[in-house]
């Protein structure tokens, strides 16, 4: 059968997403009506409380375990579930903009094979320069694995203060402990909040339009192979 290329790529999407679905049927049960009026009630009574102290509210007063994720996900729509925080006098956009030159950002995408297997792609950008330090792929990414790959993409003498990345739980609490040794002070982005780590989240955008949407990866190592290619084409232009 002779079809076009971006034909081929739309029967794949098509068919992981339906293979997801599958794979995805169960999912997680809701919690209770009687306790998702509550959180309502909660949230309506108290406008300067957000997701994590009305959890820990459930928590301590009425022995109800419930993650300010679950919370969150059972807010009003008219409500901020971020109410409550205490905020900079500094706006993030002017920190980001007056400390570009020593900020690293990171995030993790995801590629699909043309077996279905996910792949996780992990990319470390200089905000300033918005250079790509370092770009790997792996199927298992563990908290060893990615701290390897900040080992990777920072040199020794690097004159970096900061770097972004977001609440994923790969980025473990050991993780950030051993960037901190690299003289790195981790800034972990609000739920939520992918606006928060812009440039990186724009540079995933970028490799799905210019790479990723036009290939079918076949490999753990032909993705690499093809990222590697494309990131030195990026770095140049």
């Amino acid at each position: 059968m002779i079809v076009k290329p971006e034909t081929l790529i739309g029967w794949h999407s098509k068919g992981f997403k339906l293979f997801w679905r599958w794979r995805s049927r169960l999912g997680r049960p809701r919690i209770p009506e009687v306790l998702r009026q509550l959180i309502v009630r909660m949230v309506r009574e108290n406008p300067t409380w957000g997701e994590e102290r009305i959890a820990a509210e459930l928590s301590v007063k009425l022995g109800i375990l419930v993650s300010p994720r679950t919370v969150r996900a059972y807010w009003p729509q008219d409500r901020d579930p971020r109410s409550g925080r205490r905020t900079s006098s500094q706006h993030w956009r002017t920190f980001v903009r007056n400390h570009a030159k020593v900020i690293v950002a990171s995030d993790f995408l995801v590629a699909i094979t043309a077996s279905f297997r996910v792949l996780y792609v992990f990319v470390v950008i200089e905000v300033g320069s918005r250079r790509i330090l370092h770009c790997n792929v792996t199927e298992h990414p563990t908290a060893a694995w990615t701290l390897q790959q900040f080992r990777e993409a920072i040199p020794s003498d690097h004159a970096y203060r900061f770097l972004i990345h977001d609440r994923d739980s790969i980025f473990s609490a050991e993780v950030d402990d051993e960037l901190g040794a690299f003289g790195l002070k981790v800034l972990r982005t609000p739920v939520q909040a992918p606006k928060a780590n812009a440039y990186c989240e724009r540079l995933v955008g970028t490799i799905r339009r210019e790479c990723l949407d036009y290939v079918i990866p076949l490999s753990e190592k032909h993705l690499r192979t093809i990222l590697r290619e494309w990131v030195g084409h990026y770095n140049r232009g």
